[in-house]
């Protein structure tokens, strides 16, 4: 039988904290919130996140079913001590993104590891603060959790109903596993996005008036804040250091054999080749939207105007003749007031949406 969560006090209202007590507020939880930041507690709470927690006494009990600690790794095993010292919840968790760090501290500094799951969303957007928070963040995303041998059973199944109530899938999975994955997965290709960010720091007016949508997929994530990445990286430094060193070693190879290239070598092309392939394999790998592999989708491009209203009326037209979009993308043509919107769609519902879209008078290329 789930455990009930009727009060949840989450500790930190960043974007995790604040998206996490949206959730729950949803489903008619009770969100008691805590901040050193007294603007942050302001702003979840305006925008109905929950209230204020105010601190009672030792003798008032638990002030909450399940606590939820979201702050940067480095503060979670201190933040722990401190909240089960003064007995505020029956259970509790936190949503850092790193695991075996802040386990092996709340070990060191005599935590009551019995009541404490540690767990991590995988979710998160470029933006961060409370503001950013949405409610929907944790739908349908894997959200790990990492029960030590000393967890109670009532304690993960406190954090499994946190899950369900914010619509995630639960994975259960080692401490140190989860931080070798998230290395390759996540924190890895932050620094690397940001590596690529950085060459545009420098860049001639020329080149960035050049810039597509390439380069804004690829360093779409370098926009975080450095400080929060920073924590997040110090808290997972060796398993990041493996991916990027791997990284490196591919890059210094490309690049040797793109300068023999240059200097006439032809055949150096094929290193670079087996590289290319080698990304589209992994590539091919990442998981679709529905869990397994991920599905080949047909791209429908439709020229739209760049003003209120046109994506709703190209939607309007997919479901008129029944075409689900899977993804959609838009591309801003620079200086004019148009895009392109790139519609992912099943191969077999390619040929039908592109001609209704040209009935309707929209520009297919």
């Amino acid at each position: 039988m789930a455990t009930e969560l009727r009060t949840v006090l989450v500790v930190g209202t960043g974007l995790i904290g604040t998206s996490l007590a949206l959730a729950l507020r949803r489903k008619d939880v009770r969100v008691l919130l805590a901040d050193r930041d007294p603007g942050a507690v302001r702003l979840a709470r305006e925008l109905g996140a929950g209230e204020e927690w105010q601190p009672g006494g030792q003798d008032d009990g638990p002030a909450a079913d399940l606590a939820v600690i979201a702050v940067p790794p480095g503060q979670v095993a201190a933040e722990l001590l401190e909240l089960q010292k003064r007995g505020v919840a029956r259970f509790y968790t936190d949503v850092a993104s790193v695991k075996a760090e802040p386990i092996e501290q709340a070990a060191r500094l005599g935590c009551d590891l019995a009541a404490y799951v540690a767990s991590h969303p995988l979710a998160g957007r470029e933006r961060s603060g409370p503001g950013a928070a949405r409610a929907d963040l944790f739908l349908g995303r894997p959200w790990a959790y990492c029960p030590t041998g000393e967890a109670s059973g009532e304690a993960v199944a406190a954090v499994l109903r946190l899950i369900e109530l914010c619509g995630a899938n639960p994975v259960e999975v080692d401490a140190a596993d989860h931080d070798r994955a998230v290395a390759v997965v996540s924190h890895a290709p932050h620094v690397a996005a940001s590596a690529v960010a950085a060459r545009l720091a420098d860049a001639s007016d020329v080149a960035l008036g050049l810039a597509g949508q390439g380069v804004r997929d690829v360093t779409r994530i370098a926009g975080g804040d450095p400080g929060l990445w920073l924590g997040i990286l110090s808290g997972n430094a060796a398993p990041v250091a493996e991916v990027l060193e791997a990284v490196s070693r591919d890059l210094a190879d490309a690049a040797s054999a793109l300068r023999a290239l240059a200097e006439g070598d032809g055949t150096a092309g094929g290193e670079v080749t087996q590289l290319l392939k080698r990304g589209v394999a992994g590539h091919g790998r990442i998981p679709g939207k529905h869990g397994g592999p991920a599905p080949a989708y047909v791209v429908v491009q439709v020229v739209i105007g760049d003003r209120p209203g046109q994506l709703a009326r190209l939607f309007q037209v997919c479901d008129e003749v029944g075409v689900n979009v899977e993804d959609v993308r838009l591309e801003h043509a620079p200086g004019l007031p148009l895009g392109v919107a790139e519609l992912s769609v099943q191969p077999d519902s390619a040929a039908r949406l592109s001609q209704a879209l040209v009935e309707r008078g929209w520009q297919v290329p």
